[in-house]
């Protein structure tokens, strides 16, 4: 996920607001959530009469870019790191103006019940995706909005700790957390809503794209297309190199990814 950098302006309110005696980082918390409210009421107003001006909210427009490869309606999508169901989501407007329907996996338990009303015509599930030789039910997450990621991505706990501290910081000081979650492989839950057919799968996982790839069984699913954020792009291009070939990097840490044609579904 990409994330905004503090504003120098921010620091100065800050100041005043400490000097006054009001809680400035309460002030910025309600003010955001009323900034959300109003925001939501002139999306779905324009939803309503069928105009998307506020429907895209996928980061650097990558959804003009997926459509290039992805011009067609009805078609089926999996969002891994769905987050609410709308920041940065790469398949919010495939569902609402292209008539897509989907699954949407998130780990949080207070994003899952956002995205839950915010895409009630999507499958929401609350879990983290591991691989298939992950042993443990659980998998212990540490929340940050946006920037959330599963204990132990980054390895070292101090880089990781900073990471957490940087991403609650830079979206408003959010209260961090940890919080264990069911853990399930990708495959399992493909077996159980009994899906046929993936045009396209969104992977954003801040770090453990792996080990949710690796629970994944190729022979049984094969998306035609895949969208992964990565900051370990060899380690991924390892794993799929049988299966797929990058066709566009859209942005700085994601790559899109095309079936080839000569893979098969073997089950």
């Amino acid at each position: 996920m990409l994330t905004p950098k503090p504003k120098p302006i921010a620091i100065i309110f800050k100041k005043i607001f400490t000097f006054v005696g009001i809680d400035y980082f309460l002030f910025r918390l309600k003010l955001a959530l009323f900034q959300q409210k109003i925001e939501k009421i002139i999306r779905r107003f324009f939803e309503a009469v069928n105009l998307d001006f506020f429907s895209k909210p996928s980061i650097l427009n990558m959804h003009e870019k997926i459509l290039k490869y992805l011009p067609y309606s009805n078609g089926f999508f999996i969002e891994v790191g769905a987050n609410n169901g709308f920041n940065q989501s790469n398949t919010y407007y495939l569902e609402k103006f292209r008539n897509w329907q989907g699954i949407l996996i998130e780990g949080i338990p207070e994003l899952y019940q956002e995205c839950l009303i915010e895409r009630p015509q999507s499958e929401v599930i609350n879990c983290a995706l591991v691989s298939e030789d992950f042993a443990e039910p659980y998998v212990t997450m540490k929340y940050a909005g946006l920037m959330s990621l599963v204990n132990g991505t980054l390895k070292d706990q101090e880089q990781e700790q900073i990471y957490i501290q940087n991403g609650a910081m830079v979206q408003g000081y959010l209260s961090s957390y940890e919080i264990e979650v069911p853990a399930k492989t990708l495959t399992s839950i493909l077996d159980e809503y009994d899906v046929k057919e993936i045009d396209f799968f969104s992977l954003d996982v801040e770090g453990f794209e792996l080990s949710v790839l690796q629970g994944l069984d190729f022979n049984k699913y094969l998306p035609n297309y895949m969208l992964i954020e990565t900051s370990f792009k060899k380690d991924v291009d390892d794993y799929l190199k049988d299966y797929y070939i990058e066709v566009e990097q859209l942005t700085v840490h994601d790559y899109l990814y095309q079936r080839k044609i000569e893979s098969k579904i073997i089950s």
